[in-house]
């Protein structure tokens, strides 16, 4: 009997695990079926000849063919291989159509975006593309469809698995020249200016005075941190005449072959993310040890897994006019061509020039109609359908004026300043808006509504040669409007705001402007001749960090709300620095991205030198700082206990309060504390609802609750806590990373890992004051130095990898790198690129 029941026992737990080990088999074939083919040969339809795609050892791929068409078509293709589900989502948000995939608690996301109507302006701008350029982009999305054409469902991704559970009828669309283009919107959306600032000040009007709302919101601090360009070039070369974005290069290389789940989509219709901006500088061949430029670049954007960015290099066998490149660099999945990079003669790096792009306007509503110089205009309107998943279809009238779209009613804070307006327009006596009768709504203007041509500049980059095609690159580079720094390898180096930049009527766009009154109205757009520009500069080097592009005396208004500069004033000092003890080489300029000095940890050290805390575990804290070098490295306890620090600081000063102010933007911040360390006096000081009166009192309180804070975090030993920890990375993926089902979010995030940098530091991670956490959000996305002397002793990495396929080798792989601060070597001439290939695919034409 024992031995009978002894074999059933054995049947039964083999039974269960030969099903476990069948489960676990499905699972690891349904996670790898989708990972991509990197060598041998497949035919693909639609291509002219043979295209070779080498692969290094972090996946990254370089493309060789024989024409731009074929270039392109297999861009698309190995985009789709490495990347397709990131670009489904992709064009889902930006098409309004989340609800598609995700049902109906995407809706407010999707009715936002559709009012916004990103993609109806794509397939405009696709429309009024040249022959050429639109021809990139058709071949692009067919290239994309040709690997569509082999791959389907969980054959393209896993979360087209996962997808299914909850979506069984969901089918893969073909891609579309304005799904590429519609791209462009989102990230201009990411990086739009001050709108954000604008809505904070109109809603802070409702109950702060004008006094106070000027000493939240300061101006540029012009005497300590510096401008981008102090002195503009007049004789810098004029963009390239002609249609053609650049002229084609003259020489001619060979190749020689060798064998309720969106989180991230639902943040769209908040604010800006703190951190979110970039660095760039260059420094000129005068400066270096090799007597030729050294460009850097680190964007600081949203964390996301994947990574935004894709590594590519794009190379024509033979350079010609039927194929003019021979680039390499970041790009867009989605996006043909390369975005920042270098080509085999110039380097380009971008910064976001914040610029004010973005104008609320109050509208004063009658019916269908509004109010326009004393007439009633009808509104324009149009219905958008959307179809949801799992129920039925929704319908939405969106309204527009001559501004924009009306907005109000779609987030809080533009709803908010709809219900109690305040323009800025009248005088303090009487803040309230006049104008006629009607309802009040706002609606958005905004340079990214209008066609452009961003969607050829990036082409016109890839191929240019010269300053002057660099800058005919620049006029076309509309939305978003982008800091654009230059290097070349005849020595030169220079810098180019481009962008579509209004020039403003009676306001200046710093509150919302009565739409009733055409006075307020844009009235065009600065010359692209007047617009900032610098060419070999006599200091020898060029950094932009979000600050002010010009000094006071510009003659146009660029805006009021530009990075405060601490990152920017921290750059160029060290590489004054650097420079002073002698000749750059690329690793000077890589370990100026990796600065972590906390400017505002170093105010607060000077503030706190006076302070005796009564609490003497709390004082112990405090004596940290006395030998702190207010570098924010992650196993520094002095720099977790200076963070939270200034958190509790800037809560008593400003968010803890009865009527509390925004604590966004540190940098902006920085500047306000700053003022009010030097004003013992100042209201601020006093805070009834903590029962705290004066200077020394409020200090003395963030301190002590500093300690207590931490010793909840990390425990009772100051010598143990550490920055990193507390200001960790989860590296989360933008669909299915937040769905609130531990098991599918374990299949595709990672960490949390710990970090060092800051918001408004050099080594920009940004974190939000006030929400509890020091987790971070933004990141510098990518990192790169190119090395115009020796472009293989060029480097980069960005934060993830280069596959959006969970568990493949290369989804995660450039982290430890990223996290560390190490950059890889660049390859880029031809034979190198071709010995470090660790895969090869030859893509042919399908008979």
């Amino acid at each position: 009997m024992g031995r009978r029941i002894g074999i059933i026992a054995f049947s039964v737990v083999a039974g269960l695990t030969v099903i476990a080990l069948i489960a676990a088999g499905v699972v690891v074939w349904t996670i790898q079926r989708s990972f991509p083919q990197l060598d041998g040969t497949v035919a693909v339809a639609g291509l002219d000849a043979e295209v070779t795609v080498h692969r290094d050892a972090l996946g990254i791929p370089t493309i060789v063919a024989g024409d731009s068409h074929d270039l392109f078509h297999a861009q698309g293709y190995v985009h789709a291989q490495d990347r397709f589900w990131e670009m489904d989502f992709r064009r889902h948000v930006t098409s309004g159509r989340l609800s598609e995939l995700f049902g109906a608690s995407q809706l407010p996301t999707d009715t936002f975006l559709r009012t916004l109507g990103w993609h109806h302006v794509a397939e405009e701008e696709v429309a009024a593309l040249d022959d050429t350029t639109r021809g990139y982009y058709e071949a692009y999305a067919d290239g994309v469809n040709a690997y569509l054409a082999d791959h389907d469902g969980a054959d393209v991704s896993l979360e087209y698995a996962i997808l299914g559970m909850q979506n069984s009828s969901y089918e893969i669309e073909p891609w579309t020249p304005a799904d590429s283009v519609a791209w462009l919107k989102a990230m201009a959306w990411d990086l739009r200016g001050n709108v954000e600032e604008e809505t904070e000040r109109a809603i802070l009007a409702q109950t702060l005075s004008p006094e106070q709302i000027a000493e939240l919101y300061p101006g540029y601090p012009y005497d300590t941190n510096p401008v981008i360009v102090p002195e503009i070039t007049t004789d810098a070369p004029a963009p390239a005449p002609g249609d053609d974005p650049a002229a084609v290069p003259t020489a001619s290389v060979a190749w020689k072959e060798v064998g309720s789940v969106v989180e991230a989509a639902s943040a769209l219709l908040g604010g800006v993310g703190e951190g979110i901006g970039s660095n760039s500088w260059v420094v000129s061949g005068a400066l270096t040890e090799s007597g030729l430029p050294l460009l850097s670049n680190d964007p600081h954007l949203g964390a996301s897994l994947p990574s935004v960015w894709h590594q590519v290099g794009l190379r024509c066998r033979t350079v010609s006019e039927d194929c003019p490149f021979d680039v390499a660099g970041f790009g867009f999945s989605g996006v043909p061509g390369v975005v920042i990079g270098h080509n085999a003669q110039i380097a380009w790096g971008f910064t976001n020039l914040t610029a004010d792009v973005t104008d609320l306007y109050l509208e004063k509503i009658d019916g269908d109609a509004y109010w326009r110089d004393g007439a009633l205009v009808p509104l324009e309107t149009r219905t958008e359908t959307f179809r949801v998943a799992g129920g039925e279809d929704v319908t939405l009238e969106v309204r527009s004026t001559v501004h924009g779209p009306i907005v109000s009613g779609l987030t809080d804070g533009f709803t908010a300043v709809a219900s109690d307006p305040y323009t800025g327009s009248t005088d303090a006596a009487s803040p309230a808006p006049t104008g006629p009768a009607g309802e009040y709504a706002v609606a958005l203007r905004w340079t990214a509504l209008d066609p452009g041509t961003t969607a050829s500049a990036i082409f016109a980059l890839n191929r240019a040669q010269d300053f002057a095609q660099f800058r005919h690159a620049a006029t076309l580079f509309d939305v978003p409007a982008q800091n654009l720094v230059y290097a070349d390898r005849d020595g030169n180096i220079g810098y180019q705001a481009p962008g579509r930049l209004p020039l403003r009527g009676a306001g200046d766009g710093t509150m919302p402007q009565p739409g009733w009154d055409s006075a307020y109205d844009w009235t065009g757009f600065i010359p692209f001749d007047d617009l900032p520009v610098s060419y070999n500069p006599a200091s020898g080097y060029i950094v932009t960090a979000n600050n002010p592009l010009v000094g006071q005396d510009y003659p146009y208004f660029l805006g009021s709300d530009f990075d405060y500069g601490w990152r920017a004033a921290r750059i160029t000092d060290l590489l004054e620095r650097a420079i002073a003890g002698g000749k750059l080489t690329a690793d000077d300029m890589s370990a100026v991205q990796t600065d972590q000095e906390f400017w505002i940890g170093k105010r607060l050290v000077a503030a706190y030198a006076d302070i005796t805390l009564e609490d003497a575990d709390a004082q112990r804290a405090l004596d940290l700082l006395d030998s702190w070098d207010a570098q924010n490295t992650p196993d520094s306890p002095a720099a977790a206990f200076a963070n939270v620090l200034w958190d509790e600081l800037a809560q008593d000063l400003f968010a803890r309060r009865d009527d509390p102010a925004p604590l966004s933007d540190q940098a902006r911040l920085f500047l306000v504390v700053d003022t009010l360390l030097d004003e013992p006096g100042s209201p601020w000081w006093t805070n009834d609802r903590l029962d705290v009166s004066g200077q020394s009192e409020m200090l003395q309180r963030a301190a002590t609750d500093a300690y207590a804070r931490l010793v909840a975090l990390q425990g009772d030993n100051p010598d143990a806590w550490n920055w990193g920890d507390l200001h960790a990375i989860t590296l989360t993926s933008d669909t299915f990373g937040s769905s609130g089902i531990a098991p599918i979010e374990w299949l595709f995030n990672r960490g949390p890992f710990p970090v060092g940098g800051g918001s408004a530091v050099v080594d920009a991670t940004g974190w939000y004051l006030g929400d509890g956490s020091f987790a971070t959000h933004t990141v510098p996305s990518m990192r790169m130095t190119v090395d115009l002397s020796d472009i293989d002793a060029s480097r980069w990495n960005h934060l993830t990898g280069t596959s959006g396929h969970a568990f493949h080798p290369n989804y995660d792989d450039q982290f430890a790198d990223w996290q560390q601060q190490r950059q890889t070597p660049w390859l880029f001439t031809r034979e190198k690129v071709a010995d470090a290939a660790t895969n090869t695919l030859v893509l042919t034409p399908a008979s």
